[in-house]
């Protein structure tokens, strides 16, 4: 199947206070309860043109060895299929969002 054709979408998650955003070819649910998978991971070819985007150069590094991404249901934000890719975004949490992440039961046993 040629590229173009694949669904693309772009994933918007929590992760260590920052929000994230990425764009895969593949959004399903998890085999693991409770999560879904993000897999087939799409960046610009590395080298390519001229000006570098370091949000692009850093999440390619941290994800360079992930085939699939397991993330938590209350850390995904938002998941839309799109027709291009466009840049990648790390923010902080709280820049102007209004993002509550979902409650978490208390640990312990009750």
């Amino acid at each position: 199947m040629p590229m173009r054709n694949k669904k693309l979408y772009k994933v918007t998650f929590l992760h260590l206070g920052k929000s994230y955003e990425l764009y895969a070819r593949h959004v399903a649910s998890s085999a693991l309860w409770g999560f879904t998978e993000v897999g087939e991971l799409v960046f610009e070819p590395a080298g390519e043109g001229i000006v570098v985007d370091p949000t692009e150069e850093k999440l390619r590094e941290e994800f360079k060895d992930t085939r699939v991404l397991h993330l938590p249901m209350q850390a995904i934000i938002r998941v839309e299929e799109v027709d291009r890719k466009g840049s990648l975004a790390i923010r902080d949490a709280s820049d102007g969002q209004k993002v509550t992440p979902f409650p978490m039961p208390p640990r312990g046993g009750r």
